[in-house]
């Protein structure tokens, strides 16, 4: 225990300086901007703020709201929950820190317009991220999971209560990933303030990669999708289209750069000075300015692509690689039916589980969720403009896949809710089915899905 309690001190500490050290380097120009949500916010996409899905937050970050959730009746009582949670905010990792230095770089050295963003750039804005930021937990994404974990007190008050965490009836995994684990450690601290627990609980969360990083584990998905650049062949078009290439030389023009100076790389470098600004300070950055609502839609759909081929209905593989946390759900739920059925207590009343965007969107796509009629290919952005796949909308920082069981006269019902809204699993009617036509529904895949089979590669 202190050794775990040194560790989180160590975290903390590190976080607090690395925050404070970056708001006072770059604080002359935020001071001034942070009035407005930027125009261009909703197109994020997995860089984009949990309170873009759920607005309401903005005015009270603990609220909850009712409307849009389906409960079964009220005689029904609520006997578990597994939430499955994205990490909070965080910095950008050292991949796309040198692309926003690059490009950074590229702007006060060549570009020559008098836009007012571009000599607010020039003038005031410093390149504060730093290598070792390195995609680590921010203030606002440890806060992300504070007030998640509070929300779900009010959501749910017969399970997060001060009984259940004190016998051990609440659960926390974690990815190994400091973001992860810096964002369960938050979610514990928000558990305990919002339950008022003042004493030393055992409440410590357990490293699980083989569940929260499955997609490192698939051999299958490594080589076929995440070490193969061809998978990815409908994001490199993209990349090279016309879409894209408009939007580079709009970035161009503005800048009064030549068309050769800026890629790809170059406006989606921008583009994260736009969004991690917002997400990260909450400041409505110069940066934003250099993007208009058309450029904005062609970024979110080069980043939804990417998703789209590389965790979701692009290969088979992508869902199939998360088997093993499917079978970890139901395993965990047959299990709170039978102690249920048996009359005693049920074990597990909470367990939540933290990962990463990786880890919820291939278990969504495995469950047939956000499955467009036409596949998200580089040719058809024009008319995929009302697309169901919306990354920013399905995993922003926090996002959780929340799935409930339900004690009702009748038997055991299931509701699922993905970021506090409440979900139809494909192929059924009721919003609150009957568990076991869940299981019916998923039989296959309950039958079969079977990890080591799915993720070992034919060498034959």
């Amino acid at each position: 225990m202190a050794k775990q309690v040194v560790t989180t001190i160590c975290f903390v500490l590190f976080h607090c300086i690395i925050s404070y050290w970056a708001f006072m380097s770059s604080c002359s120009i935020h001071s001034s901007t942070k009035t407005s949500i930027p125009d261009i916010a909703r197109y994020f996409g997995t860089k984009g703020r949990y309170e873009e899905v759920n607005t309401y937050l903005t005015d009270d970050i603990l609220a909850i709201n009712s409307s849009l959730v389906t409960l079964p009746s009220s005689t029904c009582l609520a006997i578990h929950l597994t939430a499955i949670i994205r990490h909070g905010t965080r910095f950008p990792t050292i991949k796309n820190i040198k692309k926003m230095r690059d490009f950074y770089d590229l702007v006060v050295r060549n570009a020559t317009d008098n836009l007012n963003c571009l000599s607010e750039i020039k003038s005031r804005w410093k390149m504060w991220y730093k290598d070792e930021m390195d995609g680590r937990l921010v203030k606002k994404g440890r806060e992300d999971h504070m007030h998640l974990a509070q929300r779900l007190i009010r959501w749910f008050p017969s399970l997060l209560t001060k009984d259940n965490v004190r016998q051990g009836r609440v659960k926390l995994i974690t990815s190994s990933k400091h973001r992860c684990v810096n964002s369960t450690i938050a979610f514990r601290e928000g558990l305990m303030t919002g339950l008022r627990i003042e004493e030393e609980v055992e409440l410590e969360p357990a490293v699980n990669d083989a569940l929260m990083r499955y997609f490192d584990k698939c051999e299958r998905f490594v080589n076929e999708v995440e070490n193969n650049k061809s998978a990815l062949e409908e994001v490199k078009r993209f990349s090279e289209g016309p879409e894209m290439k408009r939007v580079m030389e709009k970035m161009a023009d503005r800048l009064k750069v030549p068309y050769t100076s800026v890629t790809d790389d170059s406006v989606e470098a921008a583009f994260y000075l736009c969004s991690y600004e917002f997400t990260i300070l909450e400041v409505n950055s110069p940066w934003c300015q250099l993007f208009d609502e058309v450029d904005a839609q062609v970024m979110e759909y080069a980043g939804d692509l990417k998703q789209y081929w590389k965790r979701s209905y692009g290969h088979d593989i992508n869902s199939k690689s998360s088997c093993i946390l499917f079978h970890d759900l139901f395993y965990r739920l047959d299990q709170v039916v039978t102690q249920i059925n048996s009359n005693v207590t049920v074990s597990e009343a909470v367990t939540v589980q933290v990962g990463h965007a990786e880890t919820l969107i291939p278990l969504l796509t495995l469950l047939d969720l956000f499955k467009d009629d036409v596949p998200l290919k580089s040719t058809n952005f024009a008319t995929q403009q009302n697309r169901i796949f919306r990354s920013g909308r399905i995993v922003p920082y926090a996002a959780n896949l929340l799935v409930v069981l339900y004690k009702c006269p009748e038997g055991i019902r299931m509701g699922v809710r993905l970021n506090e809204k409440s979900l139809t699993l494909p192929g059924l009617t009721d919003p609150v089915p009957m568990y076991e036509d869940v299981k019916e529904r998923y039989s296959a895949l309950l039958g079969g899905c079977d990890q080591e089979t799915v993720c070992k590669m034919n060498y034959s």
